[in-house]
């Protein structure tokens, strides 16, 4: 694979189709990266249509797509109902995000995504975050750094983890890739370190950019944005944000809390397009290794939310 594609995206065809896009409708990429998906939707919409793609890296604002139909926004996902409002567009007709991280953060590897390249350990989406992966190892405290390794890596030694970063950060500052990966390694299975250390790094970078925040609050106002028939489909990658999605589509809460009418009937005000999963092919992964772990869910809003009060 070129070491300078931005990002393949997984399962394109299958969402994009099962976006069912209108000609003439309002759709949102919530998730721009290397606009592979954006550029799908784009080829499907008709004059009057349009299409509204966020992305809060401003790497990102360089794959932009020359198109009076559409529309680049400098955020984070979580503001997409402000920003749909400030641009008087209207409700959507269908939402499409990649919860995926793009190639190019992993491959640049300055950024500091990467336990594979030595780099400062950085890891924010948005250069202009004030909090980094360095200043989440060096000032947590070992309950909460153990805490998030169980949430976001279902590590089984999720405590060794934390105790060895705070061993090694009292000897001397953990501040590049390498300095956290020297720290952990005698906490991992020597069998499964790559996979291991992946779950870390994964840990660290949610925590980072409180990935699990953001997509709490964009799902929540996915309810506001679209509008009633309006679609949201949905790339997951690990079990955490997956959970949630699913939890979201099935009952319309994160939590996954049901609540049934007179007659025992789940209450949603979701349809669900896919009841199981889409995964990749066999031939999708085989091109795209990447892919493997992506599952796309699709549900249709039967009714909106009412805005909150101001």
């Amino acid at each position: 694979m070129p070491e300078d594609v931005y990002h393949i995206p997984a399962l394109l065809p299958e969402a994009i189709n099962l976006l069912n896009i209108k000609p003439d409708g309002t759709y949102i990429d919530a998730t721009f990266g290397g606009g592979g998906h954006s550029r799908a939707i784009i080829e499907a919409l008709g004059p009057n249509g349009h299409l509204y793609s966020f992305d809060r890296d401003m790497d990102a604002f360089a794959n932009r797509i020359d198109d009076p139909r559409f529309t680049f926004v400098h955020s984070n996902f979580r503001f997409i109902e402000n920003f749909m409002r400030y641009h008087d567009a209207g409700k959507a007709d269908g939402i499409l995000a990649d919860l995926g991280v793009s190639f190019h953060h992993f491959d640049s590897s300055e950024r500091g995504f990467s336990f594979r390249s030595d780099a400062p350990l950085d890891m924010r989406m948005n250069r202009n975050a004030t909090t980094s992966a360095a200043d989440i190892i060096a000032g947590y405290d070992e309950s909460r750094l153990r805490a998030i390794f169980n949430a976001y890596a279902d590590l089984k030694k999720a405590g060794l983890v934390a105790k060895a970063i705070i061993k090694t950060r009292e000897a001397s500052p953990i501040t590049t890739t390498f300095q956290l990966a020297d720290a952990v390694r005698p906490a991992l299975d020597p069998r499964q370190e790559k996979k291991e250390l992946a779950q870390v790094f994964q840990a660290i970078r949610i925590e980072t950019n409180d990935e699990m925040g953001d997509l709490r609050h964009f799902l929540q106002a996915s309810l506001r944005v679209l509008s009633p028939g309006g679609r949201l489909a949905m790339l997951t990658y690990h079990s955490v944000e997956d959970r949630m999605v699913k939890n979201f589509m099935k009952t319309g809460n994160i939590d996954g809390k049901e609540d049934k009418d007179f007659f025992g009937k789940l209450t949603t005000p979701w349809r669900l397009i896919t009841r199981k999963p889409i995964e990749p092919s066999a031939e999708e992964i085989e091109a795209n290794p990447r892919s493997r772990s992506a599952k796309l869910r699709v549900a249709e809003l039967l009714y909106p939310e009412a805005p909150p009060d101001k």
